[in-house]
């Protein structure tokens, strides 16, 4: 899976201790961030709500993955990354790997767009995208991706690539939820800063709550 990453200056800040899915509202700087699939997840008459904190670790990026046969729809519409006022934005998206995602242009200027993932170093793409336009990639490797222009170095984002639609990150008091999760088993993973923890659990019609320490 994900492990040993390095986080850049950006993401490190935002996940202290140190798509995509139904949580929390998005984060503006320092709200939790939303993933990017929110109209993807399965909803159904037994659909289940979990409720979580990640003790200790506020601003922790967590993801609820299926241990058994359950399937998700895909997203509904590709998640974006825009480019702002010489800014990135959002500056940390939540993508499904296997399924597209829109990067564009919305400055007045050329930027290009350079992404690498952060734990194998391994590059994903390099493309200068001229204002007004958009180019579209798909992940299909799960991992943190570190986001850069080469023409603008200041300009710096991060992504998170994960096969499930239930990826958010944590309120600064660890808290988080996902709502209309298919019961069924799952692993909830939790990361923050270099640290990443896991911990099983089953899940049933109706609220569910965890701990993960």
């Amino acid at each position: 899976m994900i492990a040993g990453m390095r986080f850049t200056a950006t993401v490190s800040a935002a996940l202290l201790l140190g798509a995509c899915s139904r949580s929390a509202p998005p984060r503006q700087k320092d709200q939790p961030a939303e993933s990017t699939t929110q109209s993807s997840a399965a909803t159904s008459a037994t659909s289940a709500t979990l409720n979580g904190v990640v003790v200790g670790a506020g601003g922790a990026i967590v993801a609820l993955e299926s241990r058994g046969s359950q399937s998700f729809p895909p997203q509904s519409e590709p998640p974006v990354m825009d480019q702002i006022g010489a800014t990135f934005s959002p500056d940390l998206l939540f993508v499904r790997a296997g399924q597209p995602v829109e990067f564009r242009n919305s400055d007045d200027t050329l930027h290009n767009v350079h992404v690498g993932n952060i734990d194998t170093k391994e590059p994903a793409f390099n493309v200068a995208i001229p204002t007004g336009e958009k180019f579209t990639y798909t992940f299909q490797k799960e991992g943190f991706y570190h986001v850069g222009c080469d023409i603008h170095p200041a300009m710096s984002a991060e992504i998170f690539a994960s096969a499930t639609p239930f990826a958010t990150m944590a309120a600064a008091d660890g808290r988080f939820s996902f709502v209309d999760v298919p019961p069924g088993p799952y692993t909830v993973r939790a990361f923050a800063g270099g640290e990443r923890r896991q911990q099983e659990i089953e899940i049933g019609p109706g609220a569910n709550q965890i701990r993960i320490r």
